[in-house]
C-alpha cells in the first residue's frame, strides 16, 4: 500500500508511481536537474491557467510542464516540500495541479506592531511555500503611519512613533522594549520587499486607511481633524472618535499625494482604501462636515462616509489603480451608491460578500469567524492573541464561495485572505505561533475546490509538515486542531 504523501496545500490530482528519484544534496542542485517544458496541456489536464502545472517524478528524471512562470514556480514549491521531507529519495509521482481561487491572500498589520524587512521576507518565503499569491500590507492605522509621502514629511517624522506607556509623556518611543529608531519603511525598503515578493509570484497590495483609524495622520497634521486636536499616535487599541474631517478639502490633497506614492512604488493593480470601523460622532457637530452634508443633500452624518469613499475611489482610479475597501463601505449608501469600480473585502462575516456580489461587485472574503488568525487557537489556552478563538479545523472549513451565493455569482468571488492584526504582538515569534498551522489550513481552503478538501487527510499531512516548519525556523502552535 502506498504511503501518505504529505503536501500542503494538497494537489488537485496526485498519483504515486513505483520507485524513487535519488536527489542531490541541496535543493538548488535538485532544481538544476529539473527539466522544464512550456505546454498548454498534459494528458488531458489543461495548463492554460498560468498557475497550473504538471509535475512528473520518475526514477530517471523530474519534468515540470506549465504555460507560465507561476505554474513553474508552484511546481518548485511542491518539489521543495517533498525534498524537505524525503531528502535523499523522493517518491515517484505524477501531479496535476491548479488553484481554485485567483486571490489567495495574507494580511500583515505593520502599524500596530512594526516588523523588520527581514521578517516580512521570511513571511513571503513561507507564503510562497503554501502557494499564497497576495500580500496585503497594512501600512497605516491609529498606532502608526509606515511609509513616506515626500510632500507630507510629518507623516513619518511624527506619525511613525508613539508614546510608550512606561515613559514620561514628553518622551517618545514604542510600546515594547525595542529601540524605537526608524519605525517606517523607506522607499528603498519597500522596493526591496516588492522585488523579493515578485520573485515568489506574490503581488503586494498596500493599504492606506480612510476615513477612520487615522490617529497617526491627525497627530502629524491636526488641522485635518474636526476639532483641530490635540491628537496623538495611539498606544492603545480600539476605535477612536477622532477621524478625518470630510468637510475639509485639504484631506484629499494629502490622500492624492499618498495614493500617488503608493501607485508609483507598487506595481500591482490594487490599492486598499480601508473604510472600516469609522465613528461618525465628530461629523455631527463639525461645521465643515455639516456644510458638506447640506451641499450633498445628506440627512445623516453616517452618509458622509459614502460621499468620502466616492472621492477616494476617484483618486485611486486617477492613479490607474483598482480600489478595494472593507465591507463597511456598503453601509449608508442609499443616497450615494458604492462606486462600481470598488472591490469589497468582507470581514465582519459573510454578509458583506453576499451583498456585494448581489450588487455585481467583485469580492474578497476574510470573515473574522474563520480567518482572523490573531484570535487564539483555542478558548482554554494561555497564549498571545485577542479574545475569541478559531481552531485549525474552523480555518480549514473556510470557503470564499458562501452557501448564500448563487452559482452565476461565482466569477465575482476572487478568493480569500487570512489576516493577522498585531495588537499586543510586538515579537515575530508570537506571530508565527498564532499563524501556524492555521495559515496552512487556509492555504488549502483557497487552493482546492470544496469537493476535494479532506480535513482528515490534512491532519495526517500536518504531522509531516510541522517538521518542515521547524526545519525552516518557524514557530507553530502544537495543540489540538479541533
Amino acid at each position: 500500500m502506498n504511503e501518505q504523501i504529505s503536501l500542503i496545500p494538497y494537489p488537485l490530482s496526485l498519483k504515486q508511481e513505483k520507485g524513487t528519484f535519488k536527489t542531490p544534496k541541496t535543493f538548488e542542485l535538485l532544481l538544476s536537474k529539473v527539466e522544464y517544458s512550456k505546454a498548454k496541456e498534459y494528458n488531458g489536464f489543461s495548463l492554460e491557467n498560468k498557475e497550473a502545472y504538471a509535475l512528473v517524478i520518475s526514477t530517471k528524471k523530474i519534468l515540470v510542464l506549465s504555460s507560465a512562470k507561476q505554474g513553474k514556480f508552484y511546481a518548485e514549491q511542491t518539489l521543495k516540500q517533498l525534498f524537505l521531507s524525503y531528502k535523499e529519495e523522493i517518491p515517484c509521482l505524477t501531479i496535476c495541479d491548479k488553484p481554485e481561487y485567483e486571490w489567495r491572500g495574507f494580511l500583515l498589520d505593520t502599524s500596530r506592531s512594526f516588523y523588520s524587512v527581514a521578517f516580512i521576507k521570511k513571511m513571503l518565503d513561507i507564503m510562497a511555500l503554501h502557494k499564497f499569491n497576495v500580500f496585503h500590507w497594512h501600512l497605516t492605522d491609529d498606532q502608526g503611519w509606515r511609509f513616506e509621502v515626500p510632500e507630507y514629511p510629518k507623516l513619518v517624522k511624527v506619525g511613525s512613533v508613539r508614546m510608550d506607556n512606561t515613559l514620561p509623556e514628553e518622551k517618545y518611543g514604542v510600546y515594547d522594549d525595542r529601540d524605537p529608531g526608524k519605525m517606517f519603511y523607506a522607499e528603498k525598503d519597500i522596493k526591496d520587499v516588492i522585488n523579493y515578493a515578485a520573485k515568489r509570484c506574490i503581488t503586494i497590495i498596500p493599504e492606506v486607511e480612510f476615513p477612520g483609524h487615522v490617529s497617526a495622520l491627525l497627530a502629524s497634521y491636526p488641522e485635518l481633524g474636526c476639532t483641530g486636536g490635540p491628537y496623538k499616535v495611539e498606544n492603545r487599541w480600539g476605535i477612536f472618535p477622532d477621524v478625518l474631517c470630510l468637510g475639509n478639502d485639504k484631506i484629499f490633497k494629502l490622500y492624492d499625494a499618498a495614493i500617488g506614492t503608493l501607485a508609483r512604488l507598487f506595481p500591482g493593480p490594487y490599492i486598499h482604501i480601508g473604510g472600516d470601523e469609522c465613528p461618525h460622532e465628530r461629523w455631527e457637530t463639525c461645521p465643515k462636515c455639516k456644510k458638506r452634508m447640506k451641499e450633498n443633500h445628506l440627512s445623516k452624518s453616517s452618509e458622509l462616509q459614502s460621499w468620502g469613499t466616492s472621492q477616494i475611489v476617484k483618486l485611486v482610479l486617477k492613479h490607474n489603480k483598482i480600489p478595494i475597501g472593507w465591507d463597511e463601505v456598503l453601509d449608508n449608501t442609499d443616497k450615494i451608491p458604492v462606486p462600481a469600480e470598488l472591490t469589497i473585502q468582507s470581514w465582519r462575516g459573510e454578509e458583506g460578500g453576499n451583498t456585494a456580489v448581489g450588487l455585481n461587485h467583485k469580492v474578497i472574503m476574510s470573515p473574522v469567524t474563520h480567518v482572523y488568525l490573531n484570535l487564539k487557537n483555542k478558548k482554554d489556552v494561555e497564549e498571545p492573541g485577542r479574545l475569541g478563538s478559531i481552531t485549525c479545523q474552523k480555518a480549514y472549513s473556510f470557503s470564499p464561495f458562501t452557501k448564500k451565493m448563487k452559482k452565476a455569482q461565482r466569477p465575482l468571488v476572487m478568493g480569500g485572505e487570512c489576516c493577522l492584526w498585531t495588537e499586543a504582538l510586538p515579537y515575530s515569534k508570537s506571530t508565527e505561533y498564532l499563524l501556524f498551522p492555521r495559515m496552512c489550513a487556509v492555504s488549502e481552503s483557497l487552493w482546492l475546490p470544496l469537493e476535494k478538501k479532506d480535513f482528515e487527510r490534512f491532519e495526517n499531512c500536518l504531522d509531516v509538515h510541522k517538521k518542515r516548519l521547524h526545519d525552516l525556523n518557524f514557530g507553530y502552535y502544537d495543540g489540538g486542531l479541533k
